[in-house]
Formats: C-alpha cells, structure tokens, sequence
C-alpha cells in the first residue's frame, strides 16, 4: 500500500495538472525563430523544475514521483499502479497498429497527433522496441513512420514494422534479418491458390467492381479497396459486392485445384460461402443482405476444399476492404518474429489496436500472461469486448497518448523494484 499512499499523497498535494501542463508546453513547443517565444519556452522550463523540484524533496523517490505527475493524469497514475500490482513488470516493448488507432480519419484528421509522437520518442530514447504492426503496405508503413517518428528512430536497429497483417517483417539496420519475407516459407498449394486468384481478380471482376476498387499494392495478400471514401455509403456497397465476388473467385480457385473439379463439379462458390459464412457473423451477414446466402451445409464441403479453406483467411473491413490472406500469417507471427528480430527474448508489450487483426495479438498475451492490450473506443465489438474483460485500457477518438501515458508510468513505478 506504500506506493497506492504515495500516490494519493502526490496527488493531493500537489498542482499535477499545471505540472503536466508546463511540461507538454516544454515538450511540444514548435521550433520557432523568435527571441520573446524563446525567452517564454525558457521561462516555462524554469517553472517546471521548480516545480518538479518541490515533489522531489518530499518523497524518498522524487525524480519518479515527479516524473509521473508531469506525464500522467491521477486517474492514469492509479489505473498504472493497478497495472503493476497485477502483472508485476514494466512493459518492455510496443506493439501499435496505425489506422484508427495512432492515427483517425475522424479524429486527428489521418495524421499521428504530435503529444503520441513525442511520448513514443521518449519510449524510443528509453530503449523501448517498437513494433509497427499493421495491414498497410511496407512502402505506406515506411513513408509515414519516417514522415511521423523521422529516420533515426525509424533506422535505430530499435523499431520493426510488420506489414500486410503478418505476411512480412521489416527491421532496419539487421544486416540479413532486415527484411524477413514469411508469406515464402508457405507450401506450393496455398502460394498457388494466391497467384491464381491474384492473376485473376481484377481481370475476371465484373466491370462495375473493376470501376469502383482497386488492388491494394501487396506483397502477398489480395486486398480489394473501394475508389470512394472509406466508410462512405458507396464504399460499403463496393465491397459488400466484393466480398462476394472474392469469396466466390477463391472457391472457384481451390476446387478447381481438388478432384472434384475433375467430374465437372463446380460448386465451389457456394462451398466458400457456405464455409466463410459459417466463421465469420460478418460475412454471413453481407450474404444474407445480399440475397447470397449459401445453400450448402460447410459438412457437404469436400473434405480436402475444407482444409484448404481452413488455411485462408477472408477478412471483411465494412466500407474498406475485402481481402484475402494465410491464416498462417497473421499478426501474432509477424510479431513474434519482430520481437525475435529486436531481441526480445522475454515479452511484455503493450498491444494496441482496433480490429480482429490486432484482436489475435491481444488474445495471444492474454492466454500467455505476456503483454496488455489497449484500444480506441470505435473499435469492432470483439476487440472492445476483450479490452473491457482483461484491463480495460478503452480511450477516446485519436486519444493513444492517454494509454501511453499510463504505461510511462507504469514503468517509471515497476523501476521503483
């Protein structure tokens, strides 16, 4: 209870939110070309060490105390406590998806917001590992990770970048680890099913499909993206019908590849709808309002087409994307293999994300007891209800640095031993 008592002490009896508030003026003031905001920017320096000074010489640990007021809110210093009271380690590395989740088109305008990115250069500066986890292409991931965190962190040999939900890693500066290509070590069946579907996908589209998506430029997975905003009615109309016609190009694909293509049999349309609507609520649901629903029964599906099947994922991104990938590659590989890359060899990281994607890595350190996991409040059902059942680390639109600051000082408190 010494530390819970420290903590109401601190808070309590000092002005931590005009403490915090000097000190993101000090941290995010811009590089300006003037003496009268240079003097202020120095003047409120001053004030905040004094200030910083007056914790320091009440508690037996002032720079920690200190340094947790002029981070973290009340609310967040306690839920960090709480944290380490129940996991007993400090995290040790940062798995972030990008999309929705660093950044929102609904409320940071797409762009990473400056405080996230000036608490994850002081992660980086700490030595923490950062993996940038996302289903983006590699050259998307590289360009704004450079743009955002600048070369050195993204060069440091200290950040990695799996891209297209798992099917590559990225780390810079690891001679021939740099780029470890994973979608290679899969079996000549599934790598041809890909590159029939992809030779075909556009080409044997209907013309309104070709119109209105395009192919999002992959390594590996096949991806289908609506040419409207994202969200938008007319998105979500694009892919629906895309969805079906994926589901309907890869049944088509892998019973042509089995016996029963053989004797002429061309079900495998309705075998993929039935097998993908029978995993997925989401898809059966696009079926069904589509008029598509599927008239067999997934234990009519040949057994060798429902194996097949039960390697390939078909992910549906409501006004999004439509796309096909391994279950093999998913984003517990691809960070597992980062973290192998970084030298992580005993993981605690804290895992932030928005869709079922990043729910895989989240249940993978939850059933491991190895990591906690964070998410915006407009993330899909299944992520939020898994963030609620374990630490309920929820935050506002665009608000990732309110979760980084909780995990700042729950590492500022686990390094108090």
């Amino acid at each position: 209870m010494e530390r819970y008592d420290a903590l109401y002490r601190l808070y309590d009896e000092f002005d931590a939110k005009t403490l915090r508030a000097y000190q993101d003026f000090v941290d995010l003031f811009p590089p300006v070309d003037s003496r009268v905001a240079l003097e202020h920017w120095q003047s409120a320096s001053e004030e905040l060490e004094q200030r910083k000074d007056e914790i320091r010489g009440a508690f037996d640990a002032g720079e920690t105390y200190a340094t947790i007021a002029a981070h973290a809110t009340r609310d967040q210093a306690f839920t960090a406590l709480d944290l380490y009271s129940k996991y007993g380690r400090a995290v040790n590395a940062l798995v972030l998806d990008v999309d929705e989740t660093l950044r929102s088109a609904g409320g940071t305008d797409n762009e990473i917001p400056r405080e996230t990115l000036h608490l994850l250069t002081e992660f980086h500066e700490k030595g923490m590992p950062i993996v940038v986890c996302t289903g983006q292409t590699l050259e998307n991931v590289k360009g704004f990770a450079v743009q955002g965190l600048g070369n050195e962190i993204v060069h440091s040999s200290n950040l990695s970048i799996v891209y297209e939900a798992g099917t590559g890693v990225f780390t810079p500066g690891h001679g021939a680890e740099t780029k470890r290509l994973l979608y290679e070590e899969l079996d000549d069946e599934i790598r041809n099913t890909f590159d029939t579907v992809r030779s075909q996908v556009l080409s044997s589209a209907p013309d309104e499909l070709r119109r209105c998506t395009h192919l999002q430029g992959n390594e590996f997975n096949i991806t289908m993206k609506p040419n409207f905003e994202t969200g938008s009615s007319r998105a979500v109309e694009i892919i629906d019908d895309a969805l079906v016609y994926l589901l309907d190009l890869l049944g088509k694909t892998v019973a042509g590849s089995g016996e029963e293509s053989q004797s002429g049999n061309n079900n495998g349309s309705d075998w993929a709808r039935s097998y993908y609507a029978d995993s997925d609520p989401e898809i059966r649901g696009v079926l069904e309002e589509q008029g598509e629903t599927p008239e067999n029964d997934v234990a009519a599906i040949p057994e060798d087409v429902r194996d097949t099947f039960g390697r390939i994922d078909v992910a549906y991104y409501e006004g999004d994307a439509a796309e096909i990938g391994s279950r093999e590659l998913n984003k517990v590989v691809g960070v597992k293999s980062a973290l192998d890359v970084l030298g992580v060899d005993d993981p605690f990281p804290l895992v932030m994300g928005d869709s079922k994607s990043d729910l895989r890595v989240m249940r993978w350190v939850d059933e491991t007891n190895s990591g906690i996991a964070a998410a915006p409040e407009h993330s899909s059902r299944d992520v939020l209800d898994h963030v609620v059942r374990t630490d309920e680390l929820i935050y506002d639109q665009g608000k990732a640095g309110d979760v980084l600051r909780t995990v700042y000082a729950l590492n500022r408190l686990a390094n108090l031993g």
